[in-house]
């Protein structure tokens, strides 16, 4: 298999500071509503990087699940992977890729939990089984076998098989709090546009372009 050769242009769009909105918050919200537009697959989905206590890096792929001014939130069980480092150091990094869009939108931020009535709420909105999942799967720890896992996620379904599931207290939710964003647009013989928003000590975002 020869993958050195494989490449394609970017020639569906250019990105042009007089396009993008002072607010990267907006400038965000814009582009994923054109993602779910585009009937993107699971457009909400992002790649949260993490660091371990050796400095050993880690990443996986989540939904986002709330975006406002405060920045972007995801849930997941607190005894997972990410949960026990971003614990540990709460420095994260966020990437959106839209590749059929050409388009990515990375974030660098601060990761902090979201409060217990805010995940109660998402919690109850959850489909059924989504919640007796979170109770039958201990995120990240070794299993056996599948089998073993649907053993665990049918008993779990026959415990609370009447009235509501409860939330467990294993489960939360983070908030990523960003100081910087990346906006970056495919373009044509590889130079690609890429703008950088940075947030200063006062709030304010300032923009700037960086070479591909």
């Amino acid at each position: 298999m020869k993958i050195d050769a494989i490449r394609r242009s970017y020639v569906k769009d250019k990105l042009d500071l007089d396009k993008l909105n002072a607010d990267p918050i907006a400038q965000f919200e814009m582009w994923l509503k054109d993602a779910i537009a585009a009937e993107l697959p699971d457009p909400t989905a992002m790649c949260v990087a993490s660091v371990d206590e050796h400095g050993q890096p880690s990443q996986r792929l989540v939904l986002l699940k709330d975006v406002s001014t405060e920045g972007f939130t995801f849930y997941t069980n607190l005894g997972s992977r990410k949960a026990t480092e971003l614990s540990a150091n709460p420095k994260v990094c966020l990437h959106f890729p839209w590749h059929p869009l050409e388009r990515q939108v990375i974030v660098y931020g601060t990761a902090e939990r979201v409060s217990g009535t805010q995940v109660m709420k998402y919690f109850l909105s959850r489909p059924k089984e989504s919640q007796l999942a979170a109770w039958a799967s201990e995120q990240s720890r070794p299993v056996s076998t599948r089998q073993a896992l649907m053993q665990k996620f049918a008993e779990i379904k026959h415990k609370f098989d009447h009235g509501e599931v409860p939330l467990p207290s294993f489960w939360g939710g983070f908030l990523v709090r960003p100081h910087k964003i990346e906006f970056w647009q495919g373009g044509e013989h590889r130079l690609h546009d890429r703008f950088m928003y940075s947030k200063s000590a006062d709030g304010r975002w300032g923009i700037e372009r960086l070479c591909p």
